[in-house]
């Protein structure tokens, strides 16, 4: 009998061998962190690097048809001078986000830490000579904030990455050979997930590069997703491929658009059932563009931080440091004005689910326990809604001042608003 039963572990540990990519199973604390994950609803996303130094945007050794070599010129007077790891978490966390998102490498090749795979890093390649990430992970866990580390599956410069539909200006050595690449990847995620920390997620980019080809690239992303599960295996795993989630994949991500709109063109993908997240820039280009100063006002920030909440997502909000180290001047006043708002309404946005009531033409609801808030974002002196429910109460969110309401012959709520004017948003609470 006891032969029988080892006989049957025995096939049962070799079918799980076999299959374990196709049967991923998050560990405990990894179903954990996706529920804090959900409950922090704002994040801020940091686009720094080289091209920093060029102003010009994060795609500018692709777009602006550069030399990779002439590109890396930047590295020897790259020395920002005035990066300081706590001043920036302070001021993510005066914003009222949860977690930093911080990019290690971009498209362009460069590391953003001090990394032994290559000597094309801040550390080695610039007189600066110190390692960003180190102490912002250190600055973010003295502020509270989790850390998340962006990274790019493509590059614009390495000879073994295979070429795919970017990067083609570059004047790179073509040597392609995807066995030595996804080593060096693996390399490289290893130092990032056992010397910085605890990381609550790794956000992939570069997916994309391979979407045109007639014969479809294997990037072998279940294999690396079990990889980093194993370092990490409460590290929460998202990828920027503008497809439905792929096995092994921990939340899904919306880029320029919120979750089940489109207008940005990257975004058409169905909703699953994974936390969400959608990325938005405060100006234009996520990297740093010197002429790129049309900012989103601070209304309109809060406005898309209510509106993804109201889908039951996060907003994973950019900035684009200076070559300096610095976060710019326009940026810190949008953060500080969001934190202002999260100060007083927080409560409707952490921790919060999508809805009740759909989006209309005034605004937007999101949920928490029994109650339900409503967005008013328009002047409008009455509204209706549906409810499953007799409300027990109607109050403005601040005041707490009950809302004169009545039923309609449908069991609709007619409510009376007068909403204060100046406000980015009035709430309405409704407790069920």
């Amino acid at each position: 009998m006891r032969r029988r039963l080892l006989w049957i572990v025995m096939l049962l540990v070799g079918c799980g061998a076999l299959f374990a990519q196709r049967s991923y199973t998050p560990s405990p604390c990894n179903l954990q962190a996706r529920e804090a994950f959900e409950e922090s609803r704002l994040g801020i996303f940091i686009h720094w690097g080289l091209y920093s130094m060029y102003a010009q945007g994060e795609w500018y050794l692709n777009s602006g048809k550069l030399n990779k070599d002439e590109y890396a010129k930047a590295a020897s007077c790259f020395y920002p001078i005035r990066f300081d790891a706590t001043a920036w978490a302070q001021a993510i966390k005066r914003s009222g986000a949860r977690y930093v998102t911080f990019t290690t490498r971009h498209h362009d090749g460069f590391s953003m830490y001090d990394t032994q795979t290559s000597d094309y890093n801040i550390v080695d390649a610039t007189p600066f000579g110190r390692d960003v990430l180190s102490e912002l992970a250190e600055a973010c866990r003295a502020e509270g904030l989790k850390l998340h580390l962006y990274y790019s599956i493509l590059d614009w410069i390495r000879p073994d990455y295979p070429l795919g539909r970017t990067g083609l200006h570059t004047g790179r050595v073509m040597a392609p050979d995807y066995d030595s690449y996804f080593a060096f990847m693996k390399a490289q995620l290893h130092e990032l997930l056992t010397r910085y920390g605890e990381v609550g997620a790794i956000w992939l980019d570069g997916y994309w590069d391979h979407d045109s080809d007639s014969v479809p690239f294997d990037w072998r992303m279940e294999e690396l997703y079990a990889y980093i599960h194993e370092l990490q295996p409460c590290c929460l795993i998202g990828n920027n491929h503008h497809i439905s989630p792929l096995e092994g994949e921990d939340f899904q991500m919306f880029e320029r658009d919120l979750p089940g709109e489109n207008k940005a063109g990257l975004s058409g993908q169905q909703i699953s059932h994974l936390p969400l997240e959608m990325c938005q820039t405060m100006n234009g280009m996520w990297g740093y563009k010197v002429a790129d100063t049309n900012y989103k006002s601070t209304a309109e920030l809060v406005e898309l931080l209510v509106r993804a909440a109201a889908k039951g997502s996060n907003l994973l909000l950019n900035v684009g440091p200076q070559p300096n180290g610095e976060l710019p001047e326009q940026a810190i006043e949008r953060l500080n004005g969001i934190g202002d708002w999260m100060e007083r309404y927080g409560e409707t946005i952490y921790g919060s689910q999508a809805g009740l009531i759909a989006e209309q033409p005034w605004g937007v609801s999101t949920t928490k326990g029994a109650k339900l808030y409503l967005h008013i974002f328009e002047d409008v002196e009455q509204i209706e809604i549906s409810l499953p429910q007799a409300p027990r109460a109607v109050v403005d969110y601040i005041t707490r001042a009950p809302i004169a309401y009545t039923r309609t012959d449908s069991g609709a709520l007619q409510l009376t608003i007068r909403r204060p004017a100046g406000l980015i948003d009035y709430v309405v609470e409704i407790e069920l």
